[in-house]
């Protein structure tokens, strides 16, 4: 993590060498981004330099959202556009590739080297789009943001450089919180069973271990062996305790909670976990390390109590 605040430095060096652009007007960049997670990375970054807009609220799934007409037209007005990347938008990657044409638009998750992707096991070629479950990987989108702004508002170069640096320590401190917290919890009882694949890049940084129905879209089909696979994992490991998520209908967990009872094996749902949507604007689940923590409290008191 020491490496990313480096690299904010040799971004701003990198910038230095390029000529400087001053904007026409004073007023704040307007940046719409897709998800509640892309939406307050700007944030963190731009400060009160910047007005973001997210597309994408609180338990909204991101694999099935279509743009409104209200979307095209936040999406047209604004100086900048900031998404995931890696198919998460799904059905708005088109929108936002012929956008690209006209204006600026970023992925974040170009800051994230191909080794440190997880490929998706059903689609050949494409990779796990849930790169915010590893801290130290969503930190690497703190540079692609920041060069976006400052490339947008070079007048403002210091300040964005400024705050990227400390958001960059800020998630450090996260990302360690996350990995000595969940230490409190034998290895056998680290194990997170969730509607669909999205909590890898967790499990993989954290030594979790991870199930999901589905794949890591809820796109995804998932047919009759899955879920006996899945009730018979949760009766052999004895796991007492599943997740909802807050993006994701029940409905398929509770499928599964009914095949344990079939076989004799209490599970209850252990919480609510925040996955492809953060929570209410003004909570503390509203903002990404808020998100974070509440994920890793909730998997600990629940795991705790088995």
């Amino acid at each position: 993590m020491r490496e990313l605040v480096l690299s904010v430095f040799l971004l701003s060096l990198l910038l230095s060498c390029e000529p400087a652009e001053k904007r026409a007007t004073s007023g704040k960049l307007y940046v719409v981004a897709t998800t509640g997670m892309v939406a307050d990375l700007v944030q963190a970054i731009g400060g009160s330099e910047v007005e973001v807009d997210a597309l994408m609220g609180p338990g909204v799934d991101p694999h099935l959202y279509k743009a409104t007409q209200g979307d095209l037209s936040r999406l047209q007005e604004a100086d900048l556009v900031v998404y995931n990347g890696l198919h998460l938008e799904g059905k708005m990657g088109e929108v936002l590739e012929k956008l690209g044409q006209r204006k600026s638009v970023v992925a974040v998750s170009e800051g994230v080297s191909v080794e440190k992707l997880l490929q998706d096991t059903l689609f050949s070629g494409n990779y796990d789009p849930h790169i915010w479950f590893d801290v130290s990987l969503w930190a690497t989108a703190i540079p692609v943001v920041t060069a976006a702004l400052i490339r947008e508002d070079s007048t403002r170069r210091d300040y964005f450089m400024d705050r990227a640096t400390q958001y960059a320590v800020e998630l450090e401190g996260l990302h360690n919180w996350v990995r000595d917290t969940l230490q409190v919890l034998p290895a056998d009882r680290r194990v997170v069973v969730t509607a669909h694949d999205a909590f890898n890049y967790f499990g993989r940084a954290y030594d979790v271990e991870v199930r999901g129905l589905q794949g890591i879209s809820t796109l995804s089909e998932f047919g009759l062996r899955d879920r006996v696979d899945l009730v018979n994992f949760l009766v052999a490991k004895d796991i007492k305790a599943v997740f909802v998520e807050t993006s994701v209908s029940t409905k398929n967990i509770e499928s599964i909670i009914e095949g344990c009872r079939q076989k004799g094996h209490a599970v209850r749902i252990g919480g609510n976990l925040f996955s492809d949507a953060m929570g209410a604007a003004g909570t503390p689940e509203g903002t990404y390390i808020g998100m974070v923590q509440s994920n890793v409290r909730t998997l600990i008191q629940s795991l705790n109590a088995e």
